[in-house]
């Protein structure tokens, strides 16, 4: 009971003793008003020596009896003049600014007693028996003074009232830094309010570190940052509810200053920029909470085990840091919990089954992590669970049967993970659940054409990717008070039913990735409440109906692409005053885009590509219009670039169109464009020198137009730029030397690249408090390694590349190329370049791909080369090169001839052409005039002459040729003379 009697303790004597009878008045009529309330918020010991409090209940007990109780019960005395005319001051500074004010209207001079007017709370006199003695201001309620910016120097004449005990002054948009010394006059304040203002720098410690009574501190919803440090918070030792939420706080919880409040009972750092781990020693010391809300930080490493030996904990949400590991089975020491976050975090492994033992939990969030196994099976015995989320982790196993039992189940998250079995259907028998998310597992009907017949009334469903076949479930069209319903991602055929536009309150519709077909109904909800539709990637044909615009206004965004729609847009299309996302490529619409389309205030994304939409006029956007990306590409519009955008649009895509004409000098009124894509048209002239102006911009893609000219070496003024595509023109004159001086996006990579769009992430969810919706910037296509690809959203900022391929570009590469270190893809083929590679281009680190061919290029291979690590494509084929291509490195794997072919004095390894210097030596003629023969060859001449003359002879011999018996008659009759005969034989 300690640390829930903190108040008591902190406020006595100051306030306790110095009001004790009206106290006891005020407590009699409290009792009387909320005798249920009071008999929680409060409990008088026996002895009466001691008031014990509620923490939940006692601030507003407290409220209560300060604002309501205590003016009827104060003496009729006036309250002194200088405080009467200090508050009269304080009006007339407002007054000064905003004449119009009439909140404070009672605060007048003709009125004696400033304790009667508005918003002003006085104590009773100090001697009950007296009547004389005046009393004083103690309370001031000047919350929601004003909705217009008031400077915190109107408060001066505040800070004279050293009786204040009790100052609200929430809610008034009040900018500037906390006045150090006013408020460290208000010695007495016990209650101090400066929540949603507009207040910055930090806290100071002259001022609020003074106010040694203080129980209760809201700064929330300022602009305060730097770090809570000692002096500031560490003096006020009798602070029960500290709330800095909604700040700009960052570094790290030093433990000399949150370490000394043993008395909080309620503490809230939420939405700030605190980091580090949580100090195990700051909570170790804060025995008393009841309430901590340290979400939306940057707390990394694990929970302290400290934490868990917080024995009156009700309230604990840590969810949005960035803490990991597992969660600690210690978390089933939180017996009192009643509402426990710990979602968008890092925690993986399983749920600890301790945390069966928090039989109090009414809340329970620990979705969007990364744990796993599965669901314990005995969740079910938590029996006062009202809201239970585990979704978007890796949960496996099915839905346990045990969860039958939560019959006060309100809400119940399983979407994206990796549950399997059938969904079933007793989830549908919670008379109390409103909200259902089994999408995005691989979870299954038993019969898709099971009737279903729920007992629940569900606002909320989804079954995203629940292998939904047929039609739209006809148990749906019961759930008349649906606001949010996701199917998409399933295989559902059939038309758009038409109960489902009928629907009074439902606001979000998910129908994409689906086989829908037909028209979309003409009577299109005849409700204001259509906040989302998204029906992209259906078979979905026919025209919009107008009343789709007309009818809807609240529609935010509107998601049809990749269907079959056809016709013109609908004229009343700018009807939709508060769409935001219009997105409705890949169709026929046809036609030219509405002028009204410009008319919509709020719209930031605008895609109309991949259809026949037509015309020459684009409609002339207002300047007010925050409209961030357009894309138009591959349509049929023609006439000259349209430049009639808002000024802070970031990107725009005019590709494979029928523009024509120069580029328009005003296209550098649009200062924020990072991304401008005009490839594919038939745009002449030279480049201007306005185009470069264009400081931001980061892409630029103006491949295969009719471009003339040189580069004007103004384009390194473009210091963002990495990626240039000005291939396939007529571009002439040589690159220019200058061309990359100030190139400083493409000389050195960031080491972490980040969106290239600040408006929104290249490739983003969009959220809000109750969906996100993913949203992705086209691919970017390029001719990248010899074929042409797209560079995904995803990671468009790792890529660096220049192409100034197919253009009758002349002279030698500039050497000053090799600076460009980031690049990763370098294209100028198809030129008339000449000279020799230069060296430097082997500084290039960063290069994967380098195309040469088809130029004029003369001399060697760099040897240079060896050291591109990165390098996967070379090609220098068709050129005039010679020499021996460089061996090591990469250039080993560079092998395919045909990227060095047409180059006849090439060789080496890579394309089978031996070197001159590595054939083999030709044999050498012998000189017999000046040399001597070696001794052993004359040696085999002279046996030789000899043993050839002896085999000859033998041979004749043996053929009997010198046959000595006489001839005969006949024989002799045809005998020719010996040597003739021989002659002929030989």
């Amino acid at each position: 009971m300690k640390g829930l009697s903190a108040l008591h303790h902190s406020v006595q004597p100051n306030v306790t003793s110095h009001l004790f009878p009206f106290y006891m008045k005020c407590c009699a009529l409290f009792i009387f008003i909320h005798p249920f309330t009071a008999k929680e918020a409060i409990t008088i010991t026996n002895p009466p020596t001691m008031v014990m409090v509620n923490p939940t209940l006692l601030l507003q007990s407290f409220f209560f009896f300060f604002f309501y109780l205590l003016p009827c019960l104060s003496s009729s005395s006036s309250c002194p003049e200088y405080q009467k005319q200090a508050l009269l001051q304080f009006k007339s500074s407002i007054l000064a600014i905003h004449s119009s004010f009439h909140t404070l209207d009672s605060w007048n001079s003709s009125s004696s007693n400033c304790c009667l007017w508005d918003k002003v709370t006085c104590s009773s006199p100090s001697n009950s028996n007296s009547t004389s003695t005046p009393s004083v201001v103690i309370g001031l309620n000047l919350s929601y003074l004003s909705t217009s910016f008031m400077p915190f120097n109107l408060l001066a004449p505040l800070f004279f009232i050293r009786s204040l005990r009790v100052l609200d002054l929430s809610w008034n948009l009040m900018n500037g830094q906390i006045p150090p010394l006013g408020f460290g006059n208000l010695s007495n304040l016990v209650h101090l309010d400066l929540s949603w203002n507009s207040m910055k720098g930090q806290i100071p410690a002259l001022g609020l570190g003074n106010l040694s009574n203080l129980v209760h501190l809201d700064l929330s919803h300022n602009s305060i940052n730097g770090q809570i440090q000692a002096l500031e918070l560490g003096n006020l030792s009798k602070l029960v509810h500290l709330d800095l939420g909604g700040n700009s706080i960052n570094g790290e919880i030093s433990a000399l200053g949150l370490g000394n409040l043993s008395n909080m009972v309620h503490l809230d750092l939420s939405s700030n920029s605190i980091n580090g781990q949580i100090p195990a020693l700051v909570f170790g010391n804060l025995n008393n909470l009841v309430h901590l809300d340290l979400s939306r930080n940057r707390f990394n490493g694990s929970i302290p085990l400290q934490l868990f030996q917080l024995k009156y904990l009700q309230y604990l949400d840590l969810s949005s840091n960035r803490l990991s590991g597992e969660l600690p089975k210690e978390i089933g020491n939180l017996t009192k919990l009643q509402r426990l976050s710990l979602r968008s975090n890092k925690f993986s492994n399983g749920i600890p089954s301790s945390i069966l033992h928090l039989r109090e939990l009414e809340e329970l969030d620990l979705g969007h992590n990364s744990l796993s196994v599965e669901i314990p099976s005995d969740i079910g015995n938590l029996s006062n669970l009202s809201s239970l989320s585990l979704g978007n982790n890796k949960l496996t196993g099915g839905v346990p049967a045990s969860m039958q039992k939560l019959n006060k189940l309100n809400s119940l998250d399983l979407e994206g993970n990796l549950l399997t079995g059938e969904i079933p259907f007793w989830l549908f028998d919670f008379k109390d659940l409103q909200s259902l998310y089994l999408g995005g597992n691989n979870l299954s009907w038993r019969n898709n054409n099971m009737k279903i017949v729920p007992k629940c009334r569900l606002s909320r469903l989804s079954l995203r990717s629940s292998g939904l076949q047929g039609d739209i479930p006809e148990w749906i069209s019961t759930q008349t008070n649906l606001s949010y319903l996701d199917l998409s991602m399933n295989q559902l055929h059939g038309p758009f039913p038409q109960w489902l536009v009928e629907f009074p309150f439902l606001s979000y519709i998910i129908l994409s990735h689906n086989k829908l077909s037909g028209s979309l109904p003409t009577a299109f909800f005849p409700s204001s409440h259509l906040s989302i539709l998204d029906l992209s990637h259906n078979k979905l044909s026919g025209s919009l109906p107008t009343a789709l615009f007309r009818s809807s206004k609240s529609l935010s965004i509107l998601a049809l692409s990749h269907n079959n729609f056809s016709g013109e847009l609908p004229e009343n299309i700018g009807d939709a005053k508060f769409l935001r996302i219009l997105m409705f490529d890949g169709n026929n619409f046809s036609g030219p885009i509405p002028q009204s389309i410009s008319q919509n205030s709020k719209l930031r994304i605008l895609d109309l590509s991949r259809n026949r939409l037509s015309g020459n006029i684009f409609p002339a956007f207002d300047l007010q219009v925050n409209l961030l990306y357009a894309d138009f590409s591959s349509n049929q519009f023609s006439g000259e670039v349209p430049t009639t955008f808002p000024t802070d649009i970031e990107i725009l895509a005019l590709g494979g169109n029928k523009f024509s004409g120069a580029l328009p000098s005003n296209l550098a009124k649009l200062r924020n464009l990072q991304r401008l894509e005009l490839q594919d048209n038939n745009i002449s002239g030279e480049l201007p020198n306005s185009l470069l102006q264009i400081s931001y911009l980061q892409v630029l893609n103006l491949r295969n137009n009719s471009l003339q000219g040189s580069i004007p070496t103004t384009l390194s003024n473009l210091q963002n730029l990495r990626i240039l595509d000005l291939s396939s023109n007529n571009l002439t004159g040589e690159i220019p030397i200058e061309f990359v001086n100030n190139l400083t996006g493409m000389i050195e990579a960031p080491p972490n690249p980040t969106s290239q769009i600040s408006g929104f992430a290249s490739a983003r969810q969009l959220r809000s408090t109750t969906l996100s919706i993913e949203f992705e910037v086209k691919e970017l296509i390029v001719n990248w390694k010899k074929s042409k690809q797209g560079l995904s959203s995803h990671n468009i900022d790792m890529y660096f590349l220049l192409d100034l391929s197919n253009n009758q570009l002349s002279s030698e590469i500039p050497a000053s190329l090799g600076a460009l270190k980031a690049l990763k893809m370098l294209n100028l083929s198809y030129n008339k370049l000449s000279g020799k590679i230069p060296a430097h281009l082997s500084d290039l680190q960063n290069v994967e791909g380098l195309d040469l061919s088809h130029n004029k290029l003369s001399g060697p291979i760099p040897t240079t080369f060896t050291k591109l690590q990165q390098l996967t494509t070379l090609d220098v084929s068709n050129n005039k090169l010679t020499g021996r291509i460089p061996v090591g490195g990469q250039m080993n794997t560079m092998a395919n001839p045909n990227f060095y072919a047409n180059n006849s004095g090439l060789c080496g390894f890579q394309i089978h052409v031996l070197c001159p210097e590595d054939l083999p030596p030709a044999p050498k003629l012998q000189d017999h005039d000046n040399k001597e023969e070696p001794w052993i060859l004359q040696e085999a001449v002279g046996i030789g002459y000899p043993i050839g003359f002896l085999l000859t002879i033998g041979i004749i011999f043996l053929a009997g040729y010198f046959n000595p018996s006489p001839p005969s008659n006949s024989s002799r009759r045809h005998c020719h003379p010996p040597h003739r005969l021989i002659r002929q034989q030989i």
